[in-house]
Order: structure tokens, then sequence, then C-alpha cells
């Protein structure tokens, strides 16, 4: 733990290019681990010299594993596509997430590494942990309880539903802290007034799994309950987490982050918006450049509150923007390969719409000198070429200035309605 009672241990005030050192240093050893332990990795990683990874040029050069591929290599090979260390049966816990996806736990202390964002949050060692999130085959609860035992907390395990034995609970324990989705938590609220309950103890609350406009932080917080959300997965646990300072989400310590251009394997510059990208260092579950479906941005910088790991915009939106055209599939990895046909397109962006009820689809490419090149029909023609090589479809070019394009990660942008 930290000497400075305000953090949870000194790893997270650390200067970042220390982090960076000792992350990089490590990640060799881990990843010929995997390539030993694990059959996907193995297969996955085959030639791939472990020891040469040590940097994040060096891990660019892996393939990321997305979360969309889970289901198919589950399905193949029962129940985690061998991607895990070990046999299921010297697991602590295995869950079952929607597809179905299954979901490994291993053994240790805070396995999801949720600790530091109850901290962060307020809790600390003797408070009373209320935690709303599911535990019905699913790990969120889990993710929450681990950490709090970490913390030193006691648990309320009250999972989702029951509202009026949960308001009881809660009036009853009087517990300090609230975990689970924002819009249950006001429901709480709102259902202790109506039943004349006092649940005023609870005074914080860590939130996830939606999202969290302003406007319901406002309702939270007027009613005197600190809210700070943490950003967790099924796969990962804790990706990120809010401090008191609201301002962006700070990576979890035992991971690192890349933000890759949905579709492809390759990083976006820094500020830039795509896909989050995760390796984490657990032997059980040794994900490398696991792509999760999310969208965000590293924001400059370091946090008000003093951490100084690196921190994410929030979640923006999900990288998966798969369309179908004309009864055809249109993937972002095709528009990836169609701007690697091209060195001078910059940045693209698919926009697919109807004109007189017929499907249209528009390559948008940021290129320098957009209104010069408008009516080059050489370079216009050969562009055209490409899209219909890829994806077996006809599209239309469209040249734009740099960084004239949307910054929202959007590689497909499907604009039809069809109301």
């Amino acid at each position: 733990m930290s000497l400075n009672t305000k953090f949870y241990d000194n790893l997270e005030i650390r200067p970042p290019e220390e982090r960076e050192r000792a992350l990089f240093a490590a990640l060799p050893y881990f990843i010929s681990e995997a390539q030993t332990k694990s059959p996907y990795f193995g297969r996955v990683l085959k030639g791939v010299n472990g020891i040469e990874i040590n940097s994040r040029e060096a891990l660019t050069s892996l393939p990321v594993t997305r979360k969309s591929d889970l289901l198919n290599l589950q399905r193949e090979n029962l129940p985690f596509g061998g991607l895990t260390t070990c046999k299921p049966g010297k697991l602590k816990r295995i869950y079952q997430s929607p597809g179905p996806i299954y979901d490994p736990e291993g053994y240790g202390d805070d396995w999801w590494g949720a600790a530091r964002s109850l901290y962060a949050a307020g809790f600390r060692a003797g408070d009373i942990l209320h935690n709303s999130f599911a535990y019905h085959l699913t790990p969120a609860g889990s993710i929450l309880e681990t950490g709090a035992a970490k913390v030193g907390c006691a648990v309320v395990p009250a999972g989702v539903g029951n509202t009026e034995l949960q308001v009881r609970a809660i009036a009853d324990i009087k517990p300090t802290g609230y975990a689970g989705t924002p819009s249950f938590l006001v429901t709480l609220l709102d259902k202790a007034i109506e039943l004349g309950e006092d649940i005023t103890t609870l005074s914080k609350a860590v939130v996830g799994g939606e999202a969290l406009p302003p406007s319901l932080r406002k309702n939270i917080e007027g009613r005197g309950v600190g809210c700070v959300q943490i950003y967790a997965s099924a796969d990962l646990g804790c990706i990120g987490y809010e401090s008191e300072a609201c301002d962006g989400l700070i990576v979890e310590e035992r991971l690192i982050i890349e933000i890759v251009r949905p579709g492809t394997n390759e990083t976006v510059p820094e500020g830039d918006v795509g896909e989050v990208v995760a390796t984490m260092f657990v032997p059980e579950y040794p994900l490398i450049r696991f792509g999760t479906g999310d969208l965000s941005a590293v924001m400059p910088g370091v946090s008000p509150c003093g951490r100084t790991n690196m921190r994410l915009k929030g979640w923006m939106g999900r990288a998966d923007q798969t369309t179908k055209v004309k009864g055809m599939f249109v993937h972002p990895s095709q528009i990836a390969d169609v701007i690697k046909r091209h060195p001078e397109i910059m940045k693209a962006r698919l926009v697919v719409d109807q004109r007189d009820g017929i499907d249209v689809m528009t390559l948008n490419c940021e290129v320098e000198g957009a209104s010069q090149l408008a009516g080059d029909k050489t370079r216009l023609d050969a562009i055209i070429s490409s899209i219909q090589t890829v994806c077996k479809l006809k599209g239309e070019v469209c040249f734009a200035e740099p960084v004239s394009l949307p910054n929202d990660g959007k590689v497909i942008d499907d604009m039809r309605k069809y109301d």
C-alpha cells in the first residue's frame, strides 16, 4: 500500500516512463509463457520470439484477438477456446456471458483488479459495500466483491432486482457505499423515499455497466452520494476507473492498453478514437492484444488527482461497425485493406446511405491537396476499383482535406433510415 493514504499504492504515482519500462520488461517472459502453456497463443504466436517483444512497437507486430472471435474459438474448443493455461478444474470459478461466452476466474487476491477503483472512490477497510452488480452466471458481482475484500470491506451480495428487499437491507445494515449500475442506484433511492426508509448512509458509489450522462451523475450526487465510474469487462476485469477528479478513466496498473484502428492491428495516433486493445498480465488467462470491441481515445497528460497512468476518454461506442449492403457484409477490415492499397489515403470513412431507395456506398478519403485531386479520374477510378475488388460491391469516392473527417473512430457510418 502507499504511504500516502490518498492512493492505493505507489504504483499509481510512479513516473510514466518507469511504469512503461516495468511493463515491457515483464512482457517478453509473459509472452513466452503464454506460447508454452496456452494452446491458442502457442498456435497464433508460432514463430514469434517472445524475448523480442519488449516495446510498444514490437507489440504491434502481434495479431489482435478480438472479443468477437471468442464465440467461434470457444465453439471449436470448449470451454475457453484454448486461451487459458490450465485445465478448467484448476480454476476458481467459470462464468457464462451472453453468446454464450465462457469466462474464467483464477485464485488469488483481487484477481479482477477492482480494488484500485474502489479505493479511488473512497472505500476503506471497515466500509460496507452494497453490491448490486449481477452474481448469476456473470462475473460482475465477483469483480467488485473480490476488490472490496482486498480493500478490507464487508460486502452485501445484493445482485439485481428485489428492489424493496434491497432498500430494507440498506436501511437495516447501513452500508456506506454502493456498486452497480447508476440507473438502479436511482431506482433504490426513489424506492426508499416511497417506502419511507432511511438509506442516507450511502455516501459513495462505484457505477458501471451503462452510460453515466452528466444529468444522471448530477441526480445521484444531488442526493449526497459521490459517484465515480468503473470500466470493466467479463474478460479483463477492471480496465479503468475514475478518481475524485472525474477527468477520464485511469488505466489499471496490470494492463498495457493500446488504441487500434477498428478492423486492423495498427495503433492510431494519440488522441484519435479507436478500439481499446489490452494485454493483461494474468497467468491463467494471458490475453495478449485482446480487442475489447469498445471505442475510446487516450487523453493527454496525467490526472489532476496525481495518478500518472494513461487515461481514456471513456466509452465512445462499439468498434464492430460491420454492416450489410445489398445483401453483402462490409467489414472495417475491408476498408483498411482498401486504404493500404493507396498510400495517398491518410484516413477514410465509408458512408452507407440510400438514393432513391437504393443502397449507395461512398468512401470519403483524407488526402493532401483534396481539391486539386477531385478531378483526377485516374486516381478516383483506381480507388473505386479497389472497393469493388475487396468488398465485391460498387462504391463512390470523395476526397477530403486532412483532419476534416470526424474523430469518432468510425470506419463505416451507416446513415440509412428504415422508419
